[in-house]
């Protein structure tokens, strides 16, 4: 009778989980980037990496769905960095789920076509500590997290996260000292970025100089430093780039991306949905003439802001 009793109740929670399963492949997970902006590792407070998540029904009946009031017994995130080496938990997500609690939740119903979004902080699931380029999914449980027999899994993501600015910046954090506000990279046009950067450089304040720069990509254009830069570790890495911005702010090394113009105007600006240029006509005076040059500045687009990562320099005579 037990055996009768136990197949039975087998069947019926099969059968259950069958019927959801069916509900739930008319669902659909997508996830964002929600605020777009500079990533760094760890500092999970101070820069957090919010990723917008909507679900969407998608079929034409009711879709059902617990969803928990702390998103961490909702959600997952599964993330590999550029060597497919996968990021580990955070201390405090395996905290909570293996800590006996009560976890309290809703219970959504999302008629067709209807969507239900939230977000979250990626940094509350995963340890981020290397600057490295991610690629990263979310796993949804619609029936929480310790019911995963039946899960949604979303689009995937690529995140790239930028060298501690503590690491390689001139000062220890970017700040604005006429305003004494640290400084953060907006979401301005192309040619704004480049006379942002070059108004910068002609006031020596570095900070504001490598603000919207790929010194990465720069620092690569001479082959011996690719070579490098290309077999060193990830802190070798660091190291050179921090050298790097270091000798050209003490304007020890001989750099066109460095020179300090008297004067320029930007001559032509043409770009796409993601890479761009700059074309501008940049005057340096000498004792006895001033050089005429024609900067190219070639630009992309990285999580919203547009960075300087390539330079041709063209000589257009003295007067």
């Amino acid at each position: 009778m037990k055996r009768i009793l136990a197949y039975s109740i087998t069947i019926f929670v099969l059968f259950a989980q069958s019927l959801y399963a069916q509900q739930t492949d008319t669902a659909r997970v997508a996830i964002k980037l929600y605020d777009k902006t500079m990533y760094y590792p760890n500092n999970t407070d101070t820069n957090p990496v919010y990723v917008h998540v909507s679900i969407v029904n998608k079929g034409q009946n009711t879709l059902r769905f617990k969803l928990a009031d702390d998103r961490v017994f909702s959600v997952d995130f599964t993330a590999f960095d550029a060597r497919n080496i996968k990021l580990t938990q955070t201390d405090n997500l395996i905290r909570k789920r293996t800590t006996s609690q009560t976890v309290y939740f809703r219970e959504l119903a999302l008629e067709p076509e209807e969507e239900y979004a939230f977000i979250v902080n990626l940094k509350d699931y995963l340890v981020i500590e290397k600057p490295s380029v991610y690629y990263f999914e979310l796993t949804f449980y619609p029936e929480l997290y310790k019911t995963k027999d039946i899960t949604l899994v979303s689009n995937r993501l690529s995140l790239e996260i930028n060298p501690d600015p503590g690491i390689g910046a001139s000062t220890m954090i970017p700040i604005d000292y006429e305003t004494a506000h640290i400084l953060k990279p907006e979401a301005i046009a192309p040619d704004k970025v480049i006379e942002y950067t070059i108004i910068a450089r002609q006031r020596s304040l570095w900070d504001q100089f490598f603000l919207y720069m790929d010194v990465e990509a720069i620092y690569m254009k001479n082959d011996i430093n690719k070579r490098k830069y290309t077999a060193a570790s990830e802190q070798e890495r660091l190291t050179m780039l921090s050298n790097f911005k270091k000798l050209l702010a003490a304007e020890n090394m001989d750099s066109d991306i460095a020179a300090i113009p008297e004067m320029f105007t930007i001559e032509k600006t043409a770009y796409t949905k993601n890479e761009g240029t700059v074309s501008v006509i940049e005057w340096f005076k000498y004792p006895t003439f001033k050089e005429k040059k024609r900067y190219t500045y070639y630009v992309r687009l990285r999580d919203g802001i547009w960075q300087i990562y390539d330079y041709t320099v063209d000589n257009l005579g003295t007067e």
